[in-house]
């Protein structure tokens, strides 16, 4: 168990809400996820960290692929949605997944996301009680962009991303680079 004062500093965090659904055999599934990062600048390397124990883990790695839509703001009915295991739901919502259009093999997405990312998987990791998946994005489909997205912290739950936190023309780099002394 975390210790309480850790838990709390942890769950100060807030982070964007995505999908991640998968694939196999006839069997789709998805589950909300906010532990789904880019990992790398150099090439799109995405990691998402998913539990052994739910039931799109083991689609995900007979796949090798897996799908993220990235959620918007208004979008919380489905990040809620997902966030518990499909078999507390009985699967009722079909409305909440489809599959991307023209494809030979099954990616399940959520409609009207702000994008999805079709995902390959290059290599695992076994956590304590996770496993984290490393995969390359290989194709996107860029929805509603301009969406503001759905967001989560632990402690202080679903957010909606707000104003920016930048005066506009202010660049605090730039402020920086002044205070550089220059040589003469």
């Amino acid at each position: 168990m975390i210790d309480r004062d850790i838990k709390q500093c942890l769950g100060q965090m807030i982070k964007g809400v995505q999908v991640v659904g998968a694939a196999h055999d006839g069997v789709r599934r998805a589950y909300t996820s906010h532990w789904f990062e880019q990992v790398s600048f150099e090439e799109p390397i995405v990691m998402a960290s998913v539990s052994p124990k739910h039931d799109t883990y083991p689609l995900m790695v007979e796949a090798g692929r897996f799908a993220v839509s990235i959620l918007a703001a208004d979008q919380i009915v489905e990040g809620q949605y997902f966030s518990y295991p499909g078999r507390k739901f009985r699967y009722v919502a079909d409305e909440y997944l489809t599959d991307w259009p023209g494809r030979d093999h099954v990616l399940p997405v959520v409609p009207n996301s702000i994008s999805w990312l079709h995902c390959e998987t290059f290599d695992r990791v076994t956590m304590a009680d996770h496993e984290l998946l490393f995969a390359r994005v290989v194709e996107v489909a860029p929805l509603r962009l301009k969406e503001p997205p759905l967001l989560y912290s632990s402690r202080l739950g679903w957010r909606v991303t707000g104003d920016k936190a930048r005066e506009p023309g202010v660049s605090i780099r730039d402020q920086l680079l002044d205070r550089i002394p220059v040589d003469d």
